[in-house]
């Protein structure tokens, strides 16, 4: 039996362990399946420190491979499956992987970026379509057959602790992979203890049930839903979020934790006062949020509506969850994102490295208590820059702590734009508008949204003899569709004579930002 699943299945064995849109397995199932893709995954050559590529849809099949690749020593790397052919062809050659996992619904750019990166396909050792199209493309091989051609009397020997590489967009443009060490590959033991933790910190109920609500790729999503189920909780997935069947799956399922963004909390209170009535919720225990702002109007609605089980947090893919903070806790302290939890400590510190007082801002910083040491995949320099002496480190957003030490977020040093959860940084938007001969300079900044919080708006000087305004905004959204994420892709564009920069060539953002943030209701 698997290391990590073998305690649930033993006391769980014919409950459901993973449900998605095509069926389900019980704990019992999903041990001998992931026994069977641990040994698939070693006869294909896959070894301890190997990458494996994951774009697919939400599916039991991603999360058996995530689970064997932990047993496995395998590191995955999750893919937005919105990106584009030349953004996964970049993933693919950026990290190195050597395996790869589509399904039918994105096969065909993932095809068309192995053609991109003749390297990146020549290394491959395992290719597989999840799902079940029995129809893949060349190269590819169904799932099913993969885990059929393998025994699942037992685990195999010598079992070693894997993980996540998620891929964050920089402020330099590419996405960058997020490398989480400690000084050694750990035990497999490592992960349980870990989830366990992770699952008694944040108040998850023992063997509940998780909603998988949102796409696995972002960190937050997968740590609320693969590391409590490591914990035994089951999981219930979607492929996409619907406000009213949301509520639905959760009754249904006698859900009883969730993590949700501040996006989806707007499109559940907007829903018809009828299907609102409609929904129980008794079993919801902890519904957690973060990823992007909460506008308090919003925050305090839900728990009027739900009650308090809404909890929030902060943290970061590089960081994973920093803080939390109760419903009661916040409702004394409005817009605070809670006290450290037990996987870092906080600071804040002014600019000379000094910590700032309680009530002072300045940039905060984390201190892993596990060890953990945060790099970025093939980038010293970003990781450098990250970091302060040898144990703290920064995203690059502003606060304060109170001297309680519940921290409160205010700026953002970087550019971020975060749009309905969703991390995007102006840096790749800018390197795609700029290289088009008719842009002379360009911004891009995000501005007011009512539902995502903030969305994406590039302001252009154009170069000398540029086509009419509407001609060339239609030049560069055509090349951003064809170059970016359509989540990336800017929601207008705004024509200047010039933009604002220093005597030195730094552009000055804030002044282009303060015109549309000024009197908004924005925490961050």
């Amino acid at each position: 039996m698997a290391t990590m699943t073998a305690p649930v299945a033993q006391r769980r064995a014919d409950a459901p362990a993973l449900i998605d849109e095509y069926g389900s397995c019980t704990w019992a199932e999903l041990d001998r399946r992931v026994n069977r893709l641990i040994r698939a995954l070693r006869a294909a050559g896959l070894g301890r420190g190997d990458r494996i590529a994951l774009f697919a849809g939400n599916s039991r099949a991603v999360f058996e491979l995530m689970a064997a690749a932990s047993h496995a020593g395998i590191v995955f790397v999750p893919v937005n499956w919105h990106f584009t052919v030349d953004e996964l062809a970049h993933v693919l050659a950026d990290s190195g992987a050597v395996g790869l996992f589509t399904d039918a619904r994105f096969a065909a750019v993932a095809v068309q970026a192995l053609a991109r990166v003749p390297a990146a396909g020549a290394r491959l050792r395992a290719c597989a379509l999840l799902g079940p199209d029995d129809v893949c493309p060349p190269g590819f091989q169904p799932f099913e057959a993969l885990i059929a051609a393998q025994p699942d009397d037992s685990e195999p020997a010598d079992p070693s602790a894997g993980g996540p590489m998620f891929y964050t967009s920089g402020t330099t443009g590419r996405p960058k992979g997020v490398v989480r060490s400690a000084g050694g590959p750990p035990p497999i033991e490592s992960l349980r203890a870990m989830a366990e933790g992770l699952a008694t910190s944040l108040l998850l109920p023992r063997d509940g049930t998780t909603l998988l609500a949102g796409p696995y790729y972002h960190s937050a999503q997968w740590a609320w839903s693969f590391q409590p189920m490591l914990a035994g909780s089951s999981v219930v997935m979607t492929q996409r979020f619907d406000a009213e069947r949301t509520l639905a799956l959760i009754d249904a399922h006698r859900v009883t934790n969730v993590h949700l963004v501040p996006t989806q909390f707007i499109r559940l209170l907007r829903l018809d006062p009828q299907v609102k009535a409609r929904f129980d919720g008794g079993s919801l225990v902890r519904v957690w949020h973060g990823a992007a702002p909460c506008p308090p109007e919003v925050k305090r609605a839900m728990i009027d509506w739900w009650g308090p089980c809404i909890h929030e947090y902060y943290g970061s893919t590089e960081g994973s969850v920093v803080t939390g903070i109760s419903s009661q806790e916040w409702l004394q302290r409005p817009s605070s994102v809670g006290r450290a939890t037990f996987l870092a400590d906080v600071l804040v510190l002014r600019d000379d490295g000094s910590e700032a007082p309680a009530g002072e801002q300045g940039t905060i910083y984390l201190r892993s208590r596990r060890g953990v040491r945060l790099a970025y995949h093939n980038d010293a320099a970003k990781t450098e820059a990250a970091h302060r002496g040898a144990d703290l480190f920064t995203t690059g957003d502003v606060g304060w702590l109170d001297a309680d030490g519940y921290l409160y977020l205010t700026d953002r040093k970087i550019d971020m734009i975060i749009s309905g959860g969703v991390n995007i940084y102006p840096a790749e938007i800018e390197a795609v508008l700029a290289a088009h001969p008719a842009v002379h300079d360009v911004a891009v900044i995000g501005v007011p949204n009512a539902e995502f919080g903030e969305e994406v708006k590039a302001i252009v000087q154009a170069a000398p003899g540029a086509p009419s305004p509407t001609e060339l905004t239609e030049a560069l959204l055509r090349v951003c569709r064809e170059k970016l994420a359509a989540y990336k892709v800017p929601r207008s564009i705004e024509f200047r004579a010039t933009l604002p920069r220093t005597e030195t060539g730094k552009l000055q953002k804030r002044l282009l930002r303060d015109a549309y943030w000024t009197g908004a209701a924005r925490r961050i």
